[in-house]
Parts: C-alpha cells; structure tokens; sequence
C-alpha cells in the first residue's frame, strides 16, 4: 500500500507541471490581438480577385509620367513612362506592358525578324528607337551572347496582369530628343529623351 501511495504522491506535482506548461504553449499559440492581423493583410491582398489591387501590385517606385501609349491587337497596351540618356552612351526606354484582353499573351512577335536576337525569347528585342530628323534607326544594344538588354520571358500574361518592360539603344547624337518608339504589331509612339 505504502508502493502505491508514493507512486500517487510523485503523480501529482508532475501532472501540475505539465498542465502548466501545456497551459503557456497554448496561450502563446491562441488567438489573440497580436500578430494575427499583420499576417491576415498580406494574404488577403493576394487574394484580390484579377490582381486589382495596386499597392501590393505596384512598387512605390512606379513612374506616374506618361510618355506615350500604345494600343494594339487583342487588348494589349504598353505605357511608355521614361525614356532617359545615360552618360554610357546609351538610351533607357522604360514602361509597362498590361494585358486588357480576354486571353493570355505571349509576346512572340515583339523579338523580332534578326535572326541574331532570337535567343532572347519572347521580348521586346524587337524594338527600334527611330529619328525622323537624322534618318536613322537604333536597334535594342545585345549582350556578348546576342541576348537583348531589354525585358525577356513575356509569355503567358494573364488578363488584367500588368509587367514592367524596358529596353537599352545606343544614344543617338546630343541635342537630339524627339524620336519614334517602335515595336513590332503595335502603332510606333512619339516619346522625348531627357538628360539622365
């Protein structure tokens, strides 16, 4: 009787102690008003039906000037927000590309005819900056292995989907800043180069 008895005496500090720590692990896992919150807004903002919400879509970064438009087949639009001469001697086109139709696109077409680009993909390796003035035409500036410097892999963008794009030429001569955006399929747009 006496075995038994010790055997009950030694149970219940440790039945105590374990339903004390059992007690703090599941008050630090409840429910409360701490960090829940901040966890539960970045996920509901992925969760906006077709992407529609633009602070989580859009970097604070994002430039607001519009340069031009471009409005081509099947509801697809590129939005040229900058265009800017670095002092390497070259021209930085930058803006976006938004899918308004009703199926995914791929920008196959954008790369080009020149056999010498066509390791980039689907791009915008394609594009040609033009001066009317000088008559001449800039083609996007290629890596040593022929790749563009310019936005590559635009395939599958969903409706409603925005993706930023750029491209780099060579800089045409001081002075000039009007020139012709072109990019194969869409209608060609007037832009300005500012000094970088």
């Amino acid at each position: 009787m006496r075995i038994q008895q010790r055997d009950r005496s030694r149970r219940g500090p440790t039945a105590v102690a374990v339903a004390l720590v059992l007690a703090a692990a599941l008050t630090g896992c409840g429910g409360g008003d701490g960090d829940d919150k901040a966890t539960a807004t970045p996920s509901a903002k992925k969760s906006a039906p077709g992407g529609s919400d633009k602070s989580s879509a859009t970097p604070s970064d994002e430039p607001t000037e519009v340069l031009a438009q471009m409005k081509g087949e099947k509801g697809i639009t590129v939005t040229l927000n900058e265009a800017t001469r670095d002092p390497g001697g070259f021209v930085t086109v930058k803006g976006l590309l938004t899918n308004n139709g009703d199926s995914a696109f791929n920008a196959t077409y954008w790369t080009g005819a020149e056999t010498a680009v066509q390791r980039s993909g689907p791009s915008v390796a394609g594009a040609v900056l033009v001066d009317s003035v000088g008559k001449k035409r800039y083609y996007v500036l290629r890596d040593t292995e022929g790749k563009c410097l310019c936005t590559m892999g635009l395939t599958l963008i969903k409706p409603g989907e925005t993706r930023p794009l750029f491209a780099q030429f060579p800089a045409p001569p001081e002075g000039t800043t009007e020139m012709e955006f072109q990019l194969p399929t869409m209608p060609p747009a007037k832009i300005t180069i500012a000094e970088g």
